[in-house]
């Protein structure tokens, strides 16, 4: 007796309805530089006109186990806009403006209605990055993933002229960091928050008094891209450094963009820390410095100005719609010293 594919669990015929359903999605985010159109074994982007000496930044990212929220409560129309972000939000730190954006999609049997749902998450993303969504993978894997299940992870490309690489190299002791506030927890520390919050939907779906929300709602809310904002602010101001507070949050990242006998103090008064970090605190019983390490609390990139740049760097800042403090200064020494 003849066995088919579709007999294996892959069925191609969903592979092709998933595609039509995505085809808006990604049309959505073509900007002058595709080339081509969606179905092709590469994806084709001509290079930006008029730069001297380009340099290409990539990056890629995923979203870990948030996913396992999305999953759970049903809701699948954010999680893409977070494998955008932790991609775009890294490159524009290099003062890279996103070109493009690939996307993997992995499930153990395909939903071409679930898939074409975070497509469309994927397609904001894009949109609120000017990155243009120009191709991806979608992996059918039957008896790899549990019912119901999939991974997302995505990477993005940029340019930047070569001679106006944003890498930390002129920072000095005295310079100041401005600090953009978060959208909540953004995509990391989740192996934590779900220890901390559960997976119980029944009870994430009730509001919470200290939360002031559900905690689903603040769970999935999707990460912040930063990069429009960035990129206005790089034009107006001389930005020594850039960085993306993601996993290992203040104490691994912010050293980061320091060169060799920098460190920082960082005023832990100078914003209201969101309550989610404060609850989830709380509930780990655990020491600032081990939250400051695992979390962004509340702050998802921080620039480093020269001080006479302050007040210009935060006008600018908020005439795109951001919310920034000045969050402390860099010193001599090394790594972060919370006050």
């Amino acid at each position: 007796m003849a066995i088919s594919y579709k007999d294996s669990g892959v069925d191609v015929e969903r592979g092709y309805k998933a595609v039509q359903l995505m085809k808006e999605h990604v049309k959505s985010t073509y900007t002058s530089g595709v080339l081509g159109d969606l179905g092709s074994f590469g994806g084709f982007f001509k290079m930006p006109e008029g730069m001297k000496e380009p340099v290409l930044v990539a990056g890629t990212d995923g979203v870990g186990t948030k996913l396992k929220y999305a999953i759970i409560s049903d809701k699948h129309d954010t999680i893409g806009i977070d494998a955008v972000a932790m991609c775009v939000n890294d490159i524009v730190c290099q003062g890279a403006k996103p070109l493009f954006f690939l996307d993997y999609f992995a499930t153990g049997s395909l939903s071409p209605e679930k898939v074409s749902t975070v497509v469309s998450g994927i397609a904001e993303g894009c949109r609120q990055s000017g990155a243009a969504l120009i191709g991806g993978e979608t992996a059918e894997m039957p008896g790899f993933y549990p019912e119901g299940e999939y991974d997302i992870a995505g990477f993005a490309v940029g340019a930047v002229e070569k001679s106006k690489i944003i890498n930390g190299a002129n920072i000095k002791a005295g310079d100041v960091l401005i600090g953009l506030k978060s959208s909540g927890i953004h995509s990391n520390g989740y192996s934590l928050v779900r220890k901390l919050f559960g997976e119980d939907i029944s009870a994430l779906d009730k509001f919470d008094s200290e939360l002031n929300a559900k905690p689903i709602d603040v769970l999935l809310t999707p990460t912040r891209i930063y990069v429009k904002s960035i990129l206005a602010l790089i034009e107006k101001v001389n930005v020594k450094g850039i960085a993306h507070i993601t996993g290992g949050g203040f104490f691994e990242n912010i050293p980061r963009i320091f060169p060799e006998g920098i460190g920082c103090e960082i005023d832990k008064n100078s914003y209201e820390i969101p309550a989610v970090f404060k609850v989830m605190q709380k509930r780990a019983g655990i020491t600032d410095a081990q939250i400051y390490n695992t979390f962004n609390m509340g702050i998802g990139m921080v620039v480093c100005v020269d001080e006479k740049d302050v007040k210009a760097t935060i006008a600018q800042l908020e005439s795109t719609g951001e919310k920034c403090v000045v969050l402390g200064k860099t010193v001599k020494g090394s790594g972060v010293k919370l006050l």
